[in-house]
């Protein structure tokens, strides 16, 4: 169960991240945990690797209902 809903949100940031122009996927901090800032593209690799930081950032993503 948890993992079809990380599933969704993995899906929704794909496209989401397709959309947006390079520019901001390199630049823009979209998420800050621990303190340290992210940017799209990081959270991006996060996800895509399978990271326990990228199922956080899944998480806070859904939580800020950015995704």
């Amino acid at each position: 169960m948890v993992n079809d809903s990380l599933e969704e949100e993995r899906i929704k940031l794909k496209k989401v991240f397709a959309n947006l122009p390079e520019k901001i996927r390199n630049e823009d901090i979209i998420l800050v945990l621990d303190k340290k800032p992210y940017t799209w593209n990081a959270v991006y690799l996060e996800v895509q690797n399978d990271t326990n930081l990228g199922k956080e950032m899944l998480k806070k993503l859904k939580e800020l209902n950015i995704l």
